[in-house]
């Protein structure tokens, strides 16, 4: 008699995901830029196998392709999905059993910098429980958005802005995105609006590919220098904006509280 087959491994949910950020800058100037991005999904629980299998991958580790807790979140290195988990709980959530997913930039050669770092917050069913924002800026300051999730496919959010980004723009704007969980494509957009209407749009698509040595290894080859390119590229743009007309706002402090949550 045959013995039972070995019950199947489930796939990994981590993966790459290149592809391209677009901006397009409406008003009081029209601005519009495009540049290519190697992403990555990472389920947190998923992290200490992948750091132990792949070559090309660190978790909290040197590697050439890193992601080290302590880039994100409070900076510190209470892992990553404590905190998390400590934010939801905050928002009267319930983290318990609930999967996490980040999509962010990597650490490519031990540099990054993320504008923009995504959670999709999962209930212990599966059910999408609430999206975490975690926005940076080119002052070494980070502000996080959470959001609750709604039961529809795409996700339809909006909240306040509470945080200085771009020197060009000012603080009384609203923010809405549009984002569904990660796929065979990516695509998230955000739309920054004041009371006369839309004054910027972003977004970025992506492709999936499986997380693999190999598929680190070709995208080095294009993206090596991805987090001095992205750096850069923000201070080239903002001196194309100067040179157009527009002229820097003031930056104030960042909000005492570094979660901001829409009700």
């Amino acid at each position: 008699m045959k013995g039972a087959a070995p019950p199947a491994t489930p796939s990994p949910i981590s993966a790459l995901y290149p592809g391209s950020v677009t901006h397009v800058r409406l008003r009081p100037v029209r601005h519009r830029l495009r540049y290519r991005m190697l992403t990555m999904l990472l389920d947190l629980a998923e992290l200490p196998e992948l750091s132990r299998r792949l070559r090309l991958f660190g978790h909290n580790r040197r590697a050439v392709f890193a992601f080290h807790d302590r880039d994100h979140g409070d900076g510190s290195a209470t892992p990553l999905a404590d905190q998390v988990a400590a934010m939801l709980r905050a928002a009267g959530l319930d983290p318990t059993g609930g999967r996490i997913q980040v999509l962010c930039m990597p650490r490519v050669l031990g540099m990054v910098f993320n504008p923009i770092t995504v959670y999709f917050c999962h209930h212990a069913g599966g059910a999408l429980q609430a999206m975490v924002y975690e926005v940076n800026n080119t002052f070494g300051q980070r502000h996080t958005y959470l959001i609750p999730a709604t039961d529809a496919e795409i996700q339809h959010q909006g909240i306040d802005k509470r945080f200085y980004v771009s020197p060009f723009m000012d603080m009384q704007q609203r923010y809405r995105f549009r984002v569904a969980p990660p796929a065979d494509r990516f695509a998230l957009a955000i739309e920054s609006a004041d009371d006369q209407g839309p004054m910027l749009y972003a977004a970025f698509t992506g492709r999936r590919r499986p997380l693999t040595d190999s598929g680190l290894a070709r995208a080095l080859l294009s993206h090596a220098g991805q987090a001095a390119r992205v750096v850069a590229g923000i201070h080239w743009e903002a001196l194309k904006l100067w040179r157009k007309g527009l002229r820097l706002r003031p930056r104030p402090e960042p909000p005492p509280e570094p979660v901001t949550v829409a009700r």
